[in-house]
C-alpha cells in the first residue's frame, strides 16, 4: 500500500498528513516552523514524520522558498583540526537545517586560487558563505573578494569586513594558565603555534595576560608549527630551565612534547606539568591523560549555520559573537616539585 510504513514507495507530504489527521498545509507549516501552530498539532506532526520516516524534498522547499537551499563553504588549511573540525560541524548543522553544503578548500593566500574559490562557489547559487580562514594571510585576500552574500568568518577576534563568530582562544589560554597558577607553577612556558594564525596569537596573548596579571615573569615563547613533531624536538633538546609548567599551543604539540620529555627521563607531571588546547578525542588517552581546553564545533557550527539561514540582514554587518571554552583537568597537570598547597 502507497504511503504506509514499510511500503515500497516513500511517504510524501499528503501521507504524513493522513497519518497525523491534519491537513498537508498543516504538515508545511510545521516544516517551516510557522508560529500560529498548536503545540499539540505540532508534536502530533513531528511524531508522524519520525514514524514514517519521511524526509523532505529539499528541491521543492527550494522551489517554494526561492533558495538554493545550499552554503558555501571556503576553508583555509583544512587538514589542521580546528579548520575540519569547524567545516565537519558545519555540515552537520546545514543538513539538521535542511541545507546541502559545498566547501572549497585552499592552502595559500595567491588572490587567483582564493578567487576561483568563491568563483566556483557562487557560481553553485549558494545562499550565502561561511569563510573559516584562520591565517591572516589568507582573510586578508578574502575580504577583497566577498561581496553581495551573508557571510560569516569562523574566527575568535571581531573582523572589520564581516561578520565573526568565534570560540573565545584568549580566554581558554586565561583559563589554562590559570589553572597552572592556583596549582602553585610560578615558572610557565608557552609553545605556541604558528604566529600567523588567528588562534594561536589569541593564545599566546592569553598566556602572556595570565602571566602577567600573577606577577610572574614572562619568557620568549617557543614557537611550533602546531605538529606533533615540533613538540617532540622541543621536549627532546629544549632547556626548560627553572620552568615546571607548559602551556601548548594545542594537543598535537603537548603528546609531541610529552613524548620527547620522557626520553629525557623527564615525567608529567611529576616534573613538568603540561597543559594543551583543543581537546582531540585522544587526549584523555595520553599518557598521561591531557588537562587541556575543549572548544565546542558542534555549538560553533550550528550558531554559524543559524545566522546564515536566518536571512537576517545582521549577517550583513561587522557584528562579533563568541563562544566560551572549557578547561578539562586531567592528570597531566600538578602541583610543582616541593611545592605545599595554602592550608
Amino acid at each position: 500500500m502507497k504511503g504506509v510504513v514499510g511500503g515500497a514507495s516513500k511517504p510524501n507530504i499528503y501521507d504524513v498528513a493522513k497519518h497525523a489527521g491534519v491537513s498537508h498545509m498543516t504538515v508545511s507549516r510545521v516544516l517551516n516552523d510557522h508560529p500560529n501552530i498548536r503545540d499539540s498539532t505540532r508534536q502530533r506532526v513531528l511524531r508522524a514524520i519520525e514514524e514514517m520516516n519521511y524526509t523532505r524534498s529539499s528541491i521543492a522547499r527550494a522551489l517554494a522558498t526561492k533558495r538554493a537551499m545550499r552554503i558555501g563553504v571556503i576553508v583555509d588549511s583544512a587538514v589542521q583540526y580546528g579548520p575540519n573540525s569547524t567545516l565537519r560541524a558545519l555540515e552537520h548543522a546545514a543538513r539538521a537545517a535542511g541545507y546541502a553544503v559545498s566547501s572549497y578548500s585552499i592552502s595559500d593566500d595567491d588572490d587567483d586560487f582564493i578567487d576561483g574559490g568563491v568563483s566556483s562557489l557562487l557560481t553553485q547559487g549558494i545562499d550565502g558563505l561561511c569563510v573559516i580562514a584562520p591565517r591572516a594571510s589568507s582573510l586578508r585576500v578574502l575580504r577583497q573578494k566577498v561581496t553581495g552574500l551573508p557571510t560569516v568568518a569562523v574566527k575568535a577576534e571581531p573582523e572589520a569586513a564581516m561578520h565573526t563568530v568565534g570560540i573565545d582562544q584568549h580566554k581558554g589560554a586565561v583559563m589554562a594558565v590559570s589553572h597552572l597558577i592556583e596549582l602553585g607553577h610560578r615558572s610557565i612556558v608557552h609553545l605556541a603555534g604558528p604566529l600567523d594564525w588567528f588562534d594561536a596569537h589569541g593564545r599566546l596573548e592569553g598566556w602572556r595576560e595570565a602571566v602577567k596579571r600573577a606577577g610572574l615573569p614572562l619568557t620568549s615563547p617557543l614557537l611550533g608549527d602546531w605538529t606533533s613533531d615540533s613538540g617532540y624536538d622541543f621536549g627532546r633538546s629544549h632547556d626548560f630551565g627553572n620552568a615546571t609548567a607548559v602551556f601548548a599551543a594545542n594537543d598535537q604539540m603537548a603528546l609531541g612534547l610529552i613524548h620527547g620529555l620522557a626520553e629525557r627521563g623527564l615525567r608529567v607531571p611529576d616534573d613538568l606539568s603540561v597543559v594543551g588546547f583543543d581537546d582531540l578525542p585522544d587526549a584523555r588517552h595520553f599518557l598521561p591523560p591531557l588537562t587541556t581546553v575543549r572548544q565546542d564545533f558542534a555549538a560553533l557550527g550550528t550558531f554559524a549555520v543559524q545566522l546564515l539561514i536566518s536571512g537576517r540582514e545582521e549577517v550583513q554587518v561587522a557584528e562579533h559573537d563568541r563562544l566560551e571554552p572549557l578547561l578539562v583537568v586531567r592528570e597531566s597537570t600538578s602541583p610543582p616539585p616541593g611545592h605545599t598547597p595554602a592550608s
